[in-house]
């Protein structure tokens, strides 16, 4: 079951800056800091009413983020949809057809299961599906 949207995936090429606006011209708090190694980003959190803007700034070159901010610029990179049992829904998802970037959950910022669904199954959009611990 698809719970909410979990959070919105913001490619910036400066953290520091990014939050700097969040922070001083929409007055929103940030809720956390931290750098993801696997994922090559560092990330900060920033919570909008139940869900929150991830703002991601790659630690490497060559990560997925440089990447896309080098092919399509700074902006929304992904949509994360919060479910229930991540496994089982991959699983759902890859017998209907779905193509998916990750056959099994991976651990993302602050040490939830997340998987990416490709775009091309999708209507153009990349979607993490993200579940929560407990």
């Amino acid at each position: 079951m698809i719970k909410k949207i979990a959070h919105i995936g913001v490619a910036v090429k400066n953290l520091d800056e990014a939050v700097k606006f969040y922070k001083e011209n929409l007055h929103l708090e940030i809720k956390g800091i931290e750098e993801v190694e696997e994922q090559k980003v560092k990330v900060a959190f920033i919570p909008v009413g139940e869900s929150n803007i991830e703002l991601l700034q790659s630690t490497d070159p060559e990560g997925p983020i440089a990447k896309f901010i080098e092919k399509r610029g700074e902006g929304i990179q992904h949509l994360a949809l919060e479910v229930d049992r991540i496994e089982e829904k991959l699983e759902e998802l890859k017998k209907r057809g779905v193509q998916l970037i990750d056959e099994k959950p991976r651990i993302g910022a602050h040490r939830i299961k997340i998987a990416f669904l490709h775009p091309r199954s999708t209507g153009g959009v990349l979607l993490e599906l993200c579940e929560r611990h407990g």
